[in-house]
């Protein structure tokens, strides 16, 4: 990844934040990095919506759940027409998986890591894009919106194939959804101007991500989850990290950046700025949506 010497932001310390009246959604906030920044989020005043499966914060102050199977593109739909987006002040993207050893499929035939890590996505962000915020009190931010992947990266997907039909391996699948998230934050900058977008690259965070990839409680899992110790965050040193990245006046003008682990500004990937490839990748994404969920 290369450093994007354009875009700067003063850092602050995550304990002097006051973020009394923020309204956030984060898609796929259950479990690991998105749990982490809920957490981090409400501790400091959000008041926070976690959309997911599985819900393990019954209690926690500021934060409210909505049960969504966000595997299936006919849920994603059901998710964003509810959402109160125009209230919104933030929407975080953290929903996703890693493709496992064999293919697998949602009930709608859509290839599972496709589905969760990356059209779900597309799908919620199209319908809400266009009211996020517009109910909020005049003078705040633009609204925001954060979509977690590996952006920067080089991986550009194949977009002849994007539900593995053709042939499959775990790596290309969810190279496809890595190429995706990205193309979903530079497309929307440009197709939504009244809202601005940022890609995060967590790089290796401790978390549960690996276990589809690897196959849960394997013996590879273990040995894997060991060797990476030494080189990952927690989900919570992330949250740490990043949390003051949401809310800073610094990147107002930039959307369309993307960040590292660190909260540093990285270089797109280059072939992702070309125009037909992007609108070749985009459109197959649509048709794959479509045939998931016929009118």
């Amino acid at each position: 990844m290369k450093t994007d010497k354009n875009v700067k932001w003063r850092r602050t310390d995550v304990s002097n934040l006051d973020l009394a009246g923020l309204k956030v959604a984060v898609i796929g906030g259950t479990g690991g990095i998105g749990r982490a920044l809920s957490h981090k989020l409400a501790s400091r005043g959000a008041r926070v919506t976690v959309y997911g499966q599985t819900f393990r914060d019954v209690g926690v102050t500021g934060i409210d759940f909505v049960k969504a199977d966000l595997s299936l593109m006919s849920e994603a739909k059901r998710v964003s027409r509810e959402m109160p987006a125009g209230t919104l002040d933030l929407v975080i993207f953290t929903t996703g998986i890693m493709a496992g050893p064999k293919r697998q499929e949602t009930q709608e035939g859509i290839e599972r890591d496709m589905a969760v890590s990356y059209l779900s996505r597309l799908v919620i962000l199209r319908e809400i894009a266009a009211r996020l915020g517009r109910d909020r009190p005049t003078g705040r931010m633009k609204p925001r919106v954060f979509v977690m992947g590996f952006p920067g990266t080089g991986q550009t997907g194949s977009s002849d194939d994007l539900n593995s039909d053709k042939s499959y391996s775990r790596w290309a699948a969810h190279m496809n959804t890595v190429a995706g998230n990205e193309l979903l934050v530079l497309d929307s900058a440009k197709r939504f101007p009244g809202v601005t977008f940022f890609g995060l690259n967590p790089g290796f965070v401790k978390t549960s991500i690996r276990s589809n990839l690897f196959g849960s409680n394997s013996l590879l899992l273990r040995v894997m989850e060991w060797a990476t110790q030494f080189m990952t965050a927690s989900p919570e040193t992330y949250a740490d990290r990043l949390t003051p990245l949401f809310v800073t006046p610094d990147i107002e003008g930039h959307s369309g950046a993307m960040f590292n682990n660190k909260g540093d500004a990285i270089l797109p990937t280059p072939k992702l700025l070309n125009t037909s490839y992007a609108d070749a990748f985009l459109r197959a994404s649509e048709t794959l949506v479509s045939r998931a969920t016929p009118a």
